[in-house]
């Protein structure tokens, strides 16, 4: 097989070994690689913590520039709607390859947590504490985190739609790196390391929250004990059904689990709205958009005076390393399936579907978990804190009617949420080790199955070393070195926008102009523009 002369085996060897030694390590290691991942994010949160918001700020600030000046109409190849994606279609398959399972957990189990850690001075618990308590929850994952998966994707689909370059690796894109110069091919597999190194901390995050959660809710489906066993079991089912989903490759596959997902999720959510107390969750969550809005610039900076320690800034510097290592798999997926859409219309679509659908969960599910606390129906924080947030999925749940059914519901679609996010970063790291992809070509399938099969190793050996500590380490530490990535990717967007400007793009006259001084004198200011004179506007 590694003698396929599609097969980049300079690429698919190293990362393949680095992600069996990764694994090895978290199944052995024991204690000590918790030691060593809380040394590690500790370290970083404390030294760098100004860098992760910097980065999310410039890039916030850049793209919305960008998407309301002219060079927001810039089309990613011509329209062809019998081979284009629809909106629908596009809309499900962003969110539901980004999102995973992860949102059905932690959208119920975030604001029990900012209850008892609430922020901007409220008390604990108070009622001021259940006003605020989905705020920093919703803004993690908001217009600012799901902005930062454009960075990657327009960059590369400029790169294949415009300037008609294949695109199977992140370095490809980045203008500055281009050359046969030594110290350019090492940055250039520098580069295309620390994606390997994002994705493995971004899906090995997402399966080792999420297969615990689905274990707890199974063993009260079946009536068994939630056993290492049981984990062991439904890493077995997950992996068939990743096969399946692999080997029916990226149309045949992806496109209908994203569609099946969103179906599921719409139903779950639509059953917890109607049957809980609708007129509760819409009120808490107008009030909820409202203080987010009012507060919107000091959690940008990172100032929720959350008191003295500081639960919303980590979590907040959590979701951004997570969001910083679901970057690049992401923007190379969103940006295969964006062709005959302009860089507006894929950045609104992500805020659309991507910001809408985070909301929804958070207003739902999050909504009724606060309702059950504050109403006395049930003490879900006290089971928080005495079982975990697992127990705590389960426990909602079983409070809904038809709660037998529910339970099914939602292992069903935290199962589809895996094989969606873990199939699909399958099918882009495949794309990342093979050489020639032109001409709508994929993957080999068997380059696929290798890199299902080690991301389902590497998860099992999140879930073994265990504990949420340990993965908002891994999460954390992941994304740091890929904030230097994407502050590349944000040069070369604005190399190649600008620049087409005045050799290939006459704009109608019609159209209003935003001037882009002020985008010029941001990253000026972050020392981005070495090399790109004033008059260049």
């Amino acid at each position: 097989m590694l003698h396929s002369k599609n097969v980049d085996r300079a690429v698919f060897l190293p990362t393949m070994v680095l992600f069996g030694v990764v694994s090895i390590i978290l199944i052995t290691g024991g204690p000590a690689v918790q030691q060593l991942m809380n040394a590690l994010l500790s370290f970083v949160t404390s030294k760098y913590e100004w860098l992760y918001i910097s980065i999310y700020v410039i890039n916030f600030m850049f793209f919305i520039v960008l998407i309301f000046s002219k060079y927001g109409k810039i089309r990613f190849g011509k329209a062809d709607p019998a081979k284009d994606y629809s909106g629908f279609q596009w809309g499900s398959m962003v969110f539901a390859t980004a999102i995973d399972a992860s949102i059905l957990m932690l959208s119920a189990t975030d604001p029990l947590q900012y209850l008892q850690h609430p922020a901007f001075g409220a008390k604990p618990l108070s009622t001021q504490a259940f006003a605020y308590a989905n705020v920093v929850g919703e803004f993690n994952w908001g217009p600012m985190a799901w902005m930062m998966f454009a960075t990657a994707t327009i960059a590369i689909a400029y790169t294949m739609y415009v300037k008609k370059i294949p695109v199977m690796r992140l370095s490809t894109v980045i203008p500055l790196l281009k050359g046969d110069q030594l110290y350019k091919k090492v940055l250039r597999q520098l580069i295309d390391f620390l994606v390997v190194f994002g994705i493995m901390g971004g899906i090995g995050s997402s399966i080792g929250m999420e297969i615990p959660v689905i274990a707890r809710v199974l063993s009260i489906i079946v009536g068994i004990k939630d056993t290492i066993y049981l984990k062991l079991f439904l890493f077995f089912i997950l992996l068939i059904l990743f096969t399946l989903t692999v080997y029916a490759g990226l149309n045949k596959g992806i496109k209908k689990l994203s569609a099946w997902h969103i179906y599921l999720a719409i139903i779950f959510l639509a059953i917890v709205l109607v049957a809980g107390p609708t007129k509760f969750l819409v009120g808490s969550e107008g009030q909820t958009l409202k203080l987010m809005a009012q507060h919107f610039t000091p959690l940008s900076f990172n100032k929720a005076n959350a008191g003295t320690n500081g639960f919303a800034q980590h979590q907040t510097l959590f979701y951004w390393g997570w969001w910083l290592a679901y970057m690049p798999v992401m923007g190379l997926f969103i940006a295969r399936i964006s062709h005959g859409k302009t860089i507006r219309q894929v950045v609104l679509g992500m805020m659309t579907y991507g910001v809408g659908g985070c909301i929804s969960f958070y207003a739902v599910l999050g909504g009724y978990a606060l309702w059950l606390q504050q109403s006395g129906t049930l003490n879900i924080v006290h089971i928080l804190n005495t079982q975990g947030q697992a127990a705590v999925q389960a426990a909602l749940i079983t409070t809904l009617p038809m709660n037998k059914l529910m339970l099914i519901l939602f292992c069903v679609s935290c199962f589809i949420f895996l094989a969606t996010t873990i199939s699909s970063s399958a099918f882009i790291v495949s794309s990342f080790t093979s050489l020639d992809l032109s001409h709508g070509r994929q993957p080999s399938r068997w380059n696929r199955m290798a890199w299902v099969i080690v991301f389902i190793i590497f998860s099992l050996g999140i879930v073994i070393v265990g504990g949420f500590e340990v993965v908002q380490a891994i999460c954390t530490v992941a994304g740091f070195p890929l904030i230097f990535v994407c502050i590349l990717l944000l040069y070369s967007i604005y190399q190649d926008v600008t620049g087409r400007e005045f050799n290939r793009v006459r704009m109608p006259s019609y159209l209003p102009v935003v001037n882009l001084r002020p985008l010029q004198k941001m990253m000026v200011s972050y020392h981005l523009m070495h090399n790109i004179s004033q008059d260049d506007f």
